[in-house]
């Protein structure tokens, strides 16, 4: 990764707005909160302000993958959409492009997750002291040299889905982190959340939100 952030510039593109939700496509490259210091205060959550004064944080994605994210605009939606992250009632879908032939093609990933503290932010798999961490995928593409996968992350834990395509021995492609080989040859990380599933915490209806994947 670069020392040097340097967030897109541009609109921010609004997938739905009502009284209670904001849901958006996050561009790559743009930190969802501020990170430490005024170098990182650029962020989503900060542009958003500037049109929803009330907008408030339910879930994160990382700073170089894209898609969707929804944010509440009232406390009561907070609490609500929280909880929903939290017991694991929504349905999350990314959209990946993974080094190699991910073989089988369909899969669960039971890893264990915890925090690698002396290469903090990196994570890693632990069986001691990590927490449950479950992914299922489904590669949709591939060949020998890359496979395209959707990943539904059943559990929310810190890089979750590029621990354990890594684990697996198939990192995403462009992943600064933990495929920095790859960094170069791609114009960003190969990870986008494609669609969010849950209830709209006025109405209690199931509702879904999709971004297209740009890759």
């Amino acid at each position: 990764m670069s020392d040097i952030y340097d967030p897109p510039k541009g609109d921010i593109p609004i997938l739905h707005a009502d009284t209670d939700l904001l849901v958006v496509d996050k561009p790559a490259g743009l930190l969802s909160v501020p990170g430490k210091g005024e170098a990182l205060a650029d962020c989503l959550i900060t542009r958003l302000e500037a049109a929803f004064p009330t907008v408030r944080l339910v879930h994160r994605l990382d700073r170089d993958t894209s898609g969707v994210m929804v944010f509440a605009l009232t406390a009561h939606a907070q609490r609500h959409l929280g909880m929903q992250f939290e017991t694991r009632k929504t349905r999350k879908t990314y959209v990946a492009r993974v080094a190699g032939r991910l073989e089988p093609k369909t899969g669960t990933v039971d890893l264990p997750l915890i925090v690698d503290w002396p290469n903090r932010p990196l994570q890693k798999v632990c069986h001691e002291t990590g927490k449950p961490a479950l992914t299922d995928y489904k590669v949709t593409k591939s060949n020998d040299t890359e496979s395209r996968v959707r990943l539904h992350p059943l559990t929310g834990r810190s890089h979750q889905l590029r621990v354990h395509m890594l684990a697996l021995g198939h990192p995403i492609l462009g992943d600064p982190l933990y495929a920095p080989e790859t960094a170069s040859q791609y114009p960003r990380m190969m990870l986008h959340a494609e669609e969010l599933r849950l209830h709209h915490p006025e109405s209690g209806i199931g509702v879904k939100f999709r971004a297209k994947t740009p890759f």
